[in-house]
C-alpha cells in the first residue's frame, strides 16, 4: 500500500461519482475502473439500492473515493428515496461520470443528471457503456467516451480522462503553513478529556502538525494544564499558539497578547473555505431570542459523550451568552437538511471529515435562505470574548466590532 493511500483522509480525496439509469452498467464500469468487485453486478434492474463508497488509489488519479449510486430512474416510494440519496451524493462529488446504456442512448433522466452536473458546476464525463453490443459507432468528444465494462474497451482511456479532470492541488491552500516560518515553533494545545479519542489525536490536530512540518516549523504539543510550563521552557515566544476551541478561555489567560492565538476549528474553517462567512454570521448570536432554534451540524458521526461539544457544551454556553431559552437540533455525517428556513443559525464543526465541495454546498444552502452559517470555533471565540484576537493571526481576514448599543 502506497504512502499516498495511507496519508490521504477520505475528506481530502477526490470524490468520483458514477450516475445513470438502472441497468446502464454503472456498477460494472465502477468495477472495471477500480479493478475490484467493488459493486454488486446483476442483470436485475435496481441492484444498487444505496450509494456504495470506497476509498482507494487508482493510477493515474491517486487517492480517490469512488461512489456507485442507485439508478436515477428508480420508481416507487423506495425509488424516490434512492433518487434523493443520489442527489445528496452530488453535493460531495468532485468529478461526475454519467454512464449511459449505449444500446438505448441518452434518456430523459440522463439529461436531468447532466443538467444537475452543470448547475452544481461539477466536471463530468458521459460514458456510453456496452460497446461490445453496439453495431454502430457513438460520437466521442472531450466529455464523451465509449467503453465496454465486459471487454475492457475504453476503460484505460476513461481513467486517463478522469485524471485530466482531477482538481490540481492548490499549493497556497494550507492549514497553518503560512503562520510558521522555517525553524519557528508552534505550540498546539490538545486537551485530553473524556471526549478525546483513545490513543490518537483528532484529524484537525493531525493535519495541523503535518502542515507545520511541511512549512519547516516545529510543533510543541501540550495539554492546557501544562501550557504555562511549556511556554516558560521556550527560549523565545512561539510563532503561534493553536488550541482546541473548548479550551479558549483557559488558554487565552495564559498566552500573552503579543503571541498570536487561534484554534484548530478556526483553521479548519479557513481551510474548507467558510471562515469569512462564519465571522460575518457570528454577529447574529448577539440578537438571539427565546424560541429560536439552532442547528448544530457535524460532518462526522461519533459516539456522543456526556460533555459532547455540539450537543451539550455549545448549547449551554449559548443559552448563557444570549440569556434566551433556545432550542437545538442536530445533524451529523452525510445528512444535512436542505430546508433551513426554521433555524435562526447553523453552527457547523470545522468540516474535517467532509469534502470542501460539500462544506461549500451547505454554506450556500444557508446563504440562499438567509440563515447565518457559523463555525464551532468562531462561536466559542465570540462567546469567550476573544473573537477579534482569535482571527487576528490569519492573513486577509479582518473583523470589526459592532458599535456599542
Amino acid at each position: 500500500m502506497s504512502e499516498g493511500l495511507n496519508a490521504a483522509a477520505s475528506a481530502n480525496r477526490v470524490h468520483i461519482g458514477f450516475f445513470g439509469c438502472r441497468n446502464a452498467g454503472k456498477s460494472s464500469v465502477v468495477n472495471a475502473v477500480t479493478g475490484q468487485d467493488l459493486a454488486v453486478v446483476s442483470e436485475i434492474e435496481g441492484t444498487t439500492t444505496d450509494p456504495v463508497r470506497k476509498a482507494m488509489e487508482i493510477l493515474p488519479l491517486g487517492p480517490v473515493v469512488v461512489i456507485d449510486t442507485p439508478g436515477f430512474d428508480d420508481v416507487g416510494m423506495l425509488g424516490e428515496l434512492r433518487i434523493r440519496k443520489t442527489r445528496q451524493v452530488l453535493n460531495r462529488t468532485d468529478i461526475a461520470v454519467l454512464v449511459v446504456d449505449g444500446t438505448k442512448g441518452i434518456r430523459e433522466e440522463d439529461r436531468q443528471l447532466l443538467q444537475l452536473f452543470r448547475e452544481k458546476q461539477i466536471p463530468y464525463l458521459t460514458v456510453f457503456n456496452k460497446a461490445d453490443l453496439l453495431n454502430h459507432k457513438t460520437e466521442e468528444g472531450p466529455e464523451t467516451l465509449t467503453v465496454s465494462a465486459v471487454t475492457g474497451q475504453g476503460i484505460h482511456e476513461l481513467k486517463e480522462a478522469l485524471g485530466k479532470l482531477t482538481p490540481k492541488e492548490n499549493p497556497a491552500q494550507t492549514v497553518c503553513g503560512d503562520l510558521v516560518r522555517p525553524g519557528e515553533i508552534a505550540v498546539l494545545v490538545c486537551p485530553i478529556d473524556k471526549s478525546a479519542p483513545k490513543g490518537r489525536l483528532i484529524m484537525p490536530q493531525q493535519m495541523t502538525i503535518r502542515s507545520i512540518l511541511d512549512a519547516g516549523g516545529m510543533a510543541l504539543v501540550t495539554k492546557e494544564t501544562e501550557l504555562e510550563q511549556s511556554l516558560a521552557k521556550l527560549a523565545q515566544p512561539p510563532a503561534v499558539v493553536i488550541t482546541d476551541s473548548q479550551a479558549f478561555a483557559a488558554v487565552e489567560k495564559i498566552v500573552p497578547d503579543s503571541v498570536p492565538l487561534t484554534s484548530f476549528s478556526i483553521l479548519m474553517a479557513r481551510y474548507k473555505g467558510f471562515l469569512e462567512t462564519a465571522v460575518k454570521g457570528v454577529q447574529s448570536l448577539r440578537s438571539l431570542k427565546s424560541g429560536d432554534c439552532i442547528l448544530m451540524a457535524e460532518g462526522c458521526t461519533h459516539h456522543r459523550q456526556c460533555g459532547d461539544i455540539g450537543t451539550v457544551k455549545i448549547p449551554a454556553w449559548l443559552r448563557k451568552y444570549s440569556g434566551a431559552e433556545l432550542r437545538f437540533e442536530t445533524c451529523s455525517g452525510q445528512e444535512f437538511p436542505e430546508d433551513l428556513s426554521g433555524y435562526a443559525a447553523v453552527i457547523h464543526c470545522g468540516g474535517c471529515m467532509i469534502t470542501e465541495r460539500e462544506v461549500q454546498y451547505r454554506m450556500k444552502c444557508a446563504a440562499d435562505q438567509g440563515v447565518p452559517f457559523i463555525n464551532y470555533g468562531i462561536a466559542i471565540a465570540e462567546m469567550t470574548g476573544i473573537l477579534s484576537r482569535s482571527i487576528r493571526p490569519l492573513p486577509c481576514l479582518s473583523f470589526e466590532k459592532p458599535a456599542a448599543d
